[in-house]
């Protein structure tokens, strides 16, 4: 019995290796351009979910962007030294508190947008155009799931 392990050796045939790999170049590059800010992609996400919603609680934006408690806590707790985030005891139940940007962070996250769609377009830029938006739908879909 032969098998041609050749062909199936390169791991940029299997779909786990190119999702991540992606991953890392897009993470990598989008990291370098939020820099001068003084915060990476991690820390743009919880910005991007503060700066477009009502007033929420650690918990909801720990859930909206699929992290555990504690290291969303450890990622407010940076924001919050750097004064680009206040947490305060929600009103109507003093148990939770609710994290709102500060007046620096609205600047910090008007500039990230920019470098971030700077960064996202340059890792784009092999790609046809339209297939970006035909990742982004797919990626969406296999999510959803």
């Amino acid at each position: 019995m032969s098998t041609d392990y050749s062909a199936a050796a390169d791991p940029r045939d299997l779909l786990g290796y190119l999702l991540k790999h992606a991953t890392l170049r897009l993470t990598a590059l989008t990291d370098a351009a939020l820099e001068h800010l003084g915060i990476d992609s991690k820390d743009f996400g919880a910005l991007r979910v503060l700066a477009h919603g009502e007033p929420a609680s650690q918990l909801q934006v720990a859930q909206k962007l699929g992290v555990d408690r504690t290291t969303m806590v450890a990622l407010l707790d940076e924001l919050e030294r750097k004064g680009i985030v206040v947490r305060r005891p929600d009103p109507a139940d003093r148990r939770r508190n609710i994290v709102a940007l500060t007046d620096q962070g609205r600047r910090t996250f008007d500039a990230a947008q920019a470098a971030y769609r700077d960064a996202e377009n340059a890792f784009l830029v092999p790609v046809r155009p339209g297939a970006a938006d035909q990742l982004r739908r797919t990626l969406q879909d296999l999510l959803e799931r």
